[in-house]
């Protein structure tokens, strides 16, 4: 993005006569001549005069139209799209391309969930005609070696973007010096000063230890973070998890899969308190029947250090029970990366759960600094800060005042059974006074779920009884994070119970429930018992 100096203008002598004549001006949309006669002769007037040499518009020499700070699926999507728009972009990342989601969240995750899955099917494919000779087990070497993989190569991929798109990568810590420059201090010990027209907070956040009376340590004490669970030295012999959201529950069904005896405790009355409630009592079921041992309601009052790991005292209500356990998993907690950046020092506010932002723009209170992702405390999920990461690119390139709309946003939670969710549960829909209606349909009355032998779990939707206006959509079993998508686009654009109804579901598929669950809502699902 270049600055272009104007250039200058001569002035240019006039050398009409003062005189107007009647030839010279004509009668303008009806007015009288004589107010013709005095407009024509004031711009006679005007045009003598001489035109001012325009000064050339000074700014600064900057090093780049837009820097970035923070590399995650927020920070890098928004250096991609301010490169596309045509802008000079520098993206500064103090460790890895990808942040938190690519290398100890949402990709390393899922491979170990996955391969904790392809486990689980090969145990039970007596089940679907399938003999399997000889002893089934998992080679945790091979298993963490699969993940590791995974993460390293699209961490490549990131960096070959960065270079197709022109992307200048520093690696370091950025600290703001005033409102268009950071200073970037790098592994080696040296210095950078970059200086920018624009910047991008996308610093996203990281693990908190809670304060528990008792429990004290790291890795080497039996003491994980979620962080520390994606880089397991070991598989447990037993576990307590701490947070039964999608963190807890995911991190849970790995290592119970693994063979870790894990008992997992909620504060709260459901497991996943975010979502509807419904998903949150069928995931509890489902998730014993797998022999995890979940506890609601529950807190963990104290530790104390053993000599095989951690007793811990755990209170429901008036009753504490002790249990003993290997590994404590710290599954809740995390916190802004905002610390030793100056932000507050260049003007930048902060509330307790981060960087605060005017409004939906993104900009915060400096004009020239955006803040996406995590760090701004919102709904920390990755595709809501890539969403962030395109609005704030292209008002920080275009001088724009575009918004992002919250409205539709998916929550998918990975566990087996999985779990998806967009718009309102049926409780904030009642709570926001809509007279609400409800459609529910379980997936083992359909034949592709009988034939992948996959029958657990329902979708369910909200609607709005006044208007027909899809307000929810809730599901959980097979494949249903790839199925929300439905419900996204119906929330997005309002659609109506009536034209949900229209739309023709393929079959034999898993989503042939979201249309059953609609009719249902409608008062004739046609294969509800």
């Amino acid at each position: 993005m270049s600055h272009k100096k104007p250039g200058k203008r001569k002035s240019k002598a006039n050398n009409s006569s003062d005189h107007v004549s009647s030839k010279q001006v004509t009668a303008y949309k009806g007015r009288p001549f004589e107010d013709n006669r005095l407009l024509g002769g004031l711009i006679q007037e005007i045009t003598k005069l001489p035109v001012p040499e325009e000064e050339p518009m000074t700014e600064p020499n900057f090093d780049a139209d837009v820097v970035v700070i923070g590399a995650g699926p927020g920070g890098y999507v928004s250096a991609i799209r301010a490169s596309q728009l045509g802008a000079n972009v520098v993206c500064v990342e103090k460790e890895y391309l990808g942040g938190t989601c690519l290398n100890w969240g949402c990709i390393p995750s899922k491979a170990m969930i996955a391969s904790v899955e392809r486990f689980h099917h090969i145990q039970h494919a007596a089940d679907m005609g399938i003999n399997v000779e000889g002893n089934v087990s998992i080679d945790f070497e091979k298993f963490m070696g699969r993940k590791n993989k995974i993460v390293t190569t699209l961490r490549g991929g990131i960096g070959m973007l960065f270079k197709k798109n022109k992307i200048r990568h520093v690696e370091g810590f950025a600290s703001f010096v005033d409102k268009n420059t950071i200073a970037v201090k790098k592994s080696d010990g040296s210095s950078e000063k970059i200086q920018a027209r624009k910047f991008i907070l996308a610093v996203g956040s990281s693990v908190i230890k809670l304060n528990i009376p008792g429990l004290e340590g790291g890795v080497e004490d039996g003491v994980w973070t979620s962080d520390d669970a994606i880089n397991a030295p070991f598989v447990p012999e037993s576990m307590l998890v701490l947070g039964g959201g999608a963190v807890g529950c995911e991190l849970g069904y790995v290592f119970n899969g693994l063979g870790t005896k894990v008992t997992l405790l909620e504060m709260m009355p459901n497991l996943i308190p975010v979502c509807d409630e419904d998903l949150g009592k069928e995931l509890e079921k489902l998730l014993k029947k797998q022999k995890m041992d979940i506890r609601t309601e529950t807190a963990l009052e104290k530790c104390e250090k053993t000599s095989k790991g951690w007793k811990c005292t755990i209170k429901k209500g008036g009753a504490t029970e002790e249990i003993e356990v290997q590994v404590v998993l710290l599954g809740v907690g995390r916190k802004a990366n905002t610390d030793g950046m100056n932000l507050e020092g260049v003007g930048v506010k902060l509330h307790p759960r981060g960087v605060e932002v005017v409004d939906n723009t993104l900009k915060t209170h400096v004009d020239s600094i955006y803040a996406i992702g995590d760090c701004v405390g919102n709904i920390q999920l990755a595709h809501v800060a890539s969403c962030e990461g395109l609005v704030a690119a292209a008002n920080a390139v275009r001088d724009a005042e575009s918004t992002v709309n919250y409205k539709a946003v998916p929550n998918c939670i990975y566990t087996v059974p999985e779990v998806a969710s967009v718009g309102m549960s049926e409780k904030e829909a009642k709570e926001a006074g809509y007279d609400v209606g409800v459609g529910k349909f379980a997936f083992r009355a359909l034949g592709k779920a009988m034939a992948i032998a996959e029958p657990e779990g329902f979708v369910k939707v909200v609607i709005d009884n006044k208007y027909g206006e899809v307000l929810g959509v809730h599901m959980i079993g097979a494949h249903v994070t790839d199925m929300i998508q439905e419900g996204v686009v119906a929330i997005k654009h309002e659609a109506t119970l009536d034209s949900m109804l229209e739309c023709i579901h393929a079959h034999p598929t898993m989503c042939e429930a979201v249309l059953e669950a609609f009719e249902d809502a409608a008062g004739h699902a046609v294969h509800k018992m």
